[in-house]
């Protein structure tokens, strides 16, 4: 149990020697005249053990791991193969000066290996220890800082280091980690001009070789090659055959078909309709509720008799994805817009605010900091576009890109959850129109283009905010019907928005056609 426990606090996922042969003699087909072997946490050694028996004594090879066992485990393995020139030590990966040392070595260097699974987070909770120095490298802002968009893998921030520390020299880094973590530590390269060449990810059946569910891959890429670009393409294996896609960077956003994105690029402009996430409690078992016989009954199976002015219809992402919109479930809101106090609610609605006071260790409980500056039962993803008539909503967590149309039950405005996202409407027909609209061949395509499906969130606010729907009415020849609806105020369009699609639609008007 202790070594499980240990396992799972480090991310230790030890590469079987098997595999580690098979990727070193992929790189070895690629890159023939490396000089020096770098694995930067090397456990028990497959990485360096593979790489001294296909490459041989020309390399000079180097480990480090923080694990005293695993470093002896590593020595010992390499002792096995004669002739070589080596040195393998204990130590922290985060106190290294990388490029004080990589810069002493011969290139082209091969920086190879398997850094740890698990998140900054999850260490953090498991009681681990060996984390960075905590800094927001990642440059998030505002809300974003402070929920889980700011957690990491540890393997993201050491990747990050090392291409950082590599820039100037010649080399090759191949490293085992999550899809997800690949794709994030090339957007951060690629955004920050780091000289990162010719990339590529190699899938990994992670399942079969460390029974991991997640998606995994081999990071291929380079460094000193004078031939920086900010694409990558994925291949179904160790190979360059039968490419799968090709994703990169376009506008400081990652798309994840770039031919298909190309095809579309067009409507990647102005986000006329504001899109929101729903409601944020983080209290299900409080704040949710199923309508029993004329009685609210929560989470824990309480029946209470609350101000039904306090409570609203409710659709989650498993009901957008799979067509259920007729609520099974309502939601207590606390406040219509986030500058309210709930505490108004004790005058308002004194048998909700003592519910409230009975569960108040629940609610004062929620881990997030962003409830810790706010008033007392305080709620998130709640405004003026909250109660709108009708809604055009999405399912974040599923791949699922159905969007459906959303109004009212019993009266009330349906309210959405906070793992999915929509545009407010003020009538059926507007709401329609958009539904329509985005569930287009069209706008498929290209939303397509852009999600990545392994992602935990495929579908995002920054994703959707990327369509243009003007754009995309022109496309499908519903242009006059988009700007009826897009020219109005709504509950949503800013001033500046307006004002940018007036002066638009004016200068197409009075500009003269020219012969060409």
């Amino acid at each position: 149990m202790r070594k499980t426990r240990e396992r799972a606090v480090f991310g230790d996922f030890q590469t079987p020697l098997a595999l580690a042969l098979d990727i070193v003699s992929f790189i070895r087909g690629e890159e023939p005249e490396i000089r020096a072997v770098v694995e930067p946490t090397c456990g028990t050694g497959s990485f360096l053990r593979a790489a001294a028996e296909l490459l041989g004594p020309s390399p000079t090879y180097f480990g480090f791991d923080i694990n005293r066992d695993y470093v002896g485990a590593a020595r010992s393995a390499l002792k096995d193969v004669h002739g070589l020139k080596w040195h393998v030590e204990c130590g922290d990966f985060y106190k290294r000066d990388w490029e004080a040392f990589l810069s002493g070595l011969s290139s082209p260097v091969l920086v190879v290996g398997n850094p740890p699974w698990v998140t900054n987070a999850a260490m953090r909770v498991m009681g681990g220890r060996n984390l960075p120095a905590k800094t927001n490298f990642q440059r998030h802002t505002g809300f974003a800082a402070r929920t889980g968009k700011a957690n990491f893998d540890i393997s993201e921030w050491m990747l990050i280091r090392l291409l950082g520390s590599l820039q100037g020299l010649r080399s090759v880094v191949a490293m085992l980690c999550k899809v997800a973590t690949a794709r994030r530590v090339l957007r951060h390269a690629w955004l920050h001009g780091l000289d990162v060449g010719p990339s590529s990810l190699h899938m990994i059946d992670a399942q079969a070789h460390f029974g991991a569910s997640v998606e995994a891959c081999l990071l291929y890429t380079h460094t000193g090659t004078g031939e920086a670009e900010a694409t990558a393409t994925v291949y179904p294996g160790l190979c360059f055959d039968k490419p799968l896609r090709t994703f990169g960077l376009f506008g400081g956003e990652l798309v994840s078909d770039i031919d298909a994105y190309r095809a579309f690029r067009d409507i990647d402009g102005l986000e006329y309709r504001k899109w929101r996430s729903g409601v944020k409690h983080d209290a299900a078992g409080v704040m949710e509720f199923r309508l029993e016989n004329s009685t609210f009954v929560n989470g824990f199976g309480e029946r209470y008799d609350l101000e039904p002015d306090c409570l609203y219809p409710l659709l989650k992402s498993s009901d957008l994805a799979n067509g259920r919109l007729h609520p099974s479930r309502f939601v207590l809101l606390t406040q219509h817009r986030v500058t309210d106090d709930p505490a108004a609610l004790r005058a308002s609605a004194p048998r909700t605010w003592q519910y409230l006071l009975d569960h108040a260790e629940q609610l004062d409980g929620r881990s997030s900091s962003i409830y810790s500056q706010r008033p007392r039962f305080s709620i998130f993803g709640v405004g003026d576009y909250t109660f709108a008539p009708w809604k055009v909503a999405i399912s974040g967590l599923y791949k699922n890109l159905r969007f459906e149309p959303v109004g009212s039950f019993r009266g009330k405005p349906i309210v959405l959850d906070d793992t999915c996202y929509f545009i407010p409407c003020e009538s059926e027909p507007e709401a329609l129109f958009f539904a329509r609209l985005l569930n287009s061949t069209t706008a498929q395509r290209f939303i397509s283009s852009l999600i990545f499906t392994d992602a935990k969130r495929p579908i995002t606010v920054d994703v959707l905010k990327r369509v243009d729907l003007k754009k995309l009415a022109e496309h499908v020849g519903k242009e006059g019907r988009a700007t009826e609806y897009l020219a109005s105020p709504a509950l949503e369009a800013s001033h500046q928005r307006l004002l940018v699609f007036e002066e638009r639609a004016q200068y197409r008007r009075r500009t003269p056609k020219t012969s060409r």
